[in-house]
Order: C-alpha cells, then structure tokens, then sequence
C-alpha cells in the first residue's frame, strides 16, 4: 500500500490507497468486515515508513496492539478503490492511539465507509510495556503538528 501526505480530510494528514481484491470479498462480492483491519494495518506501515519509523517498532519496543475499534458505514465492494486516512491522536507513555477513516473514490464525491481505532503498545522481549522512544514520539508530533495529544 502506498501512501503520501494529503491536507484533503482535515485533521487527518496522511492517506493511503488500496483497491479491493476479489480475495477480500465474499460471494456477492461485498468485503468481508474482518478486511477493514489489513487495509489499517497497511495504511499505517505507510505512514510510519513516510515519517522514518521502524515499521513494526524497534527491538526494545515491539508494536502490539491492545485495542482494535471499527464502525461501519457502507460496504465496500470487489475492485472498490478505499483511501484510508491515518493520524495518530495520542501519544502516551507506553502507548500511542491511531485514528482512521475509509472512503471510497470513484466517480463523484468520495463515500465515508468506516472509521477505525488501534491502540498499539511497545513491548520489550520479556513482552513488558516500555516507553515510546523519544525519536519517534518526536517524529510523529512533527509530524502531526499540534493535533496530538501527548501524555
């Protein structure tokens, strides 16, 4: 998935795109709602690649994710081209919340489908909560400018 800054969809600053696969859908061709979480998981490795990040944390602060939320608006459909939007919303210390939006582009005024949020925590390899490095809380609120809300 590639992704690039976009000031289209304030507060969000950062958007990827992906098209629907036909492996994504169910016989009727409309998406299985388990899929909405690969298009964030992809959306976000794109961000932090864009901002410099390790993708999936650094050794001494794996990324896991300890909460996962979607609401549903549309159904997405085979062939569909989604932008997922990305921004982080709250830096903690162990911790930090990232914030999503899906539409669907096409012909017209893009469609909301759904919103999402993943709180993603760093653990150390004894699988312990260890702080979010300073290099990359300073990355992401470069970044994101003021709109973090930082503990």
């Amino acid at each position: 998935m590639e992704g690039a800054p976009t000031e289209r969809r304030p507060p969000f600053r950062f958007s990827a795109r992906a098209r629907v696969d036909v492996s994504d859908t169910d016989m009727f061709g409309i998406v299985y709602y388990g899929r909405f979480l690969p298009y964030f998981d992809g959306a976000v490795i794109a961000y932090r690649r864009h901002i410099g990040v390790d993708l999936v944390g650094p050794p001494s602060h794996r990324l896991v994710v300890r909460h996962a939320q979607i609401d549903y608006r549309e159904s997405a459909r085979f062939d569909d081209v989604l932008e997922v939007f990305v921004r982080v919303t709250h830096i903690g210390r162990t911790s930090h919340r990232v914030a999503y939006r899906v539409e669907r582009l096409g012909p017209g005024e893009p469609v909301h489908m759904a919103d999402g949020e993943i709180v993603f925590v760093g653990l150390d390899e004894r699988r312990r909560p260890t702080p979010v490095p300073e290099e990359v809380r300073a990355r992401i609120l470069a970044f994101e400018r003021a709109s973090v809300e930082v503990r």
